[in-house]
């Protein structure tokens, strides 16, 4: 659970490569550019909404009901 993993490149953590894949971030980049990257996720698993890392939580509440 404390271990460092890999979230770009050829190594990067199952968990990320799903989140990253087909949810580039404003740039039109998928890799993850700086720690805080957050990333919307519906009841079924799928990835729903990509933020970066500005974003605060109070932002993503207000786009909530867009997701739901």
């Amino acid at each position: 659970m404390f271990s460092k993993i890999e979230v770009n490149g050829d190594g990067a953590c199952d968990l990320y490569r799903f989140l990253k894949s087909g949810h580039p971030d404003e740039e039109g980049n998928e890799d993850i550019g700086w720690n805080f990257t957050k990333f919307l996720v519906g009841k079924d698993g799928q990835v729903l909404a990509r933020f970066g890392p500005a974003t605060t939580p109070e932002q993503i509440a207000e786009d909530l009901p867009g997701h739901l």
